[in-house]
């Protein structure tokens, strides 16, 4: 008897990891595809690479969208989506863990409903940062410091964009974050609460660090193009690296070096 029920419980974690990365890897496929089709902007993330425009984006590009209130709700969906595309995969390790732990903790009971609160979240804290960079968006437009495919004009501005994440990079709020972000056993041991009002509150809390580490570097979708697919799918992966990388710290500071130099050549370099 004794001898068989770790093996019961061994193969229900196993399929609970296995259920939960499933479900985590088709919220991910989805961001992703509608990242990839435009997220409802009508623009192609391919052209933005490439700059390239497609004829019927023509009129378009010539005179911007009205900000209306539904098209100020549109590019909150985008930032949003594209956001969960972005770090939801840097935050799988947590959210495995936090399942792993709720089926330890109630035996009898699934831990895919208190994950998925954990996971809203982790989501709702980066909500407010895309309400954020929709206001952002919108200011910048209305300055014409933006073109119509989301890209800062400014060679000041993208050159202090540049610099100020660089030098967050090592900033004490950022290594507080990482650390935590790095460390996500110890998160949720010291940060545990019960029930699914805890599981949201740690998903809040959890996103909050993650927002801490990362804002900088996802203000730089201002610099290469908020749709340009290159420069969405290079921050995602130096944030997954950065997240779970043994070296991922050193790594990130590295790329706050080059970041802050990249800047000021944008500066001295006509």
């Amino acid at each position: 008897m004794t001898d068989t029920q770790p093996t019961v419980l061994e193969g229900v974690l196993q399929r609970d990891r296995m259920v939960v990365a499933l479900c985590l890897a088709g919220v991910v496929a989805a961001a992703w595809a509608w990242v990839l089709l435009g997220a409802g902007t009508g623009m192609d993330p391919l052209a933005a690479v490439f700059g390239q425009e497609m004829s019927d984006m023509a009129d378009m590009i010539m005179e911007p969208a009205p900000w209306t209130a539904g098209y100020a709700v549109l590019i909150f969906a985008m930032w949003w989506v594209m956001m969960a595309a972005m770090m939801l995969p840097s935050a799988a390790p947590v959210l495995l863990l936090f399942a792993r732990i709720n089926r330890s903790e109630r035996a009898g009971g699934r831990p895919y409903v208190p994950t998925g609160v954990f996971a809203a979240g982790y989501l709702a804290t980066w909500g407010s940062f895309s309400a954020l960079a929709t206001g952002l968006e919108w200011a910048l437009e209305q300055s014409n410091l933006i073109s119509p495919m989301m890209e800062v004009t400014s060679r000041p501005l993208s050159a202090a964009l540049l610099i100020a994440a660089g030098l967050w990079q090592f900033s004490p709020i950022k290594r507080v974050c990482l650390t935590h972000c790095r460390s996500p056993l110890s998160f949720l041991m010291q940060e545990w609460r019960p029930g699914r009002l805890g599981a949201f509150g740690m998903g809040l809390r959890h996103g909050g660090y993650c927002l801490g580490c990362c804002w900088f570097l996802m203000a730089l979708l201002f610099v290469g193009g908020v749709m340009n697919l290159f420069w969405i799918a290079g921050l995602a992966a130096f944030v997954l690296v950065e997240k779970v990388a043994p070296l991922g710290q050193w790594f990130g500071r590295v790329a706050g070096l080059a970041a802050a130099a990249a800047g000021v050549l944008i500066l001295v370099v006509r």
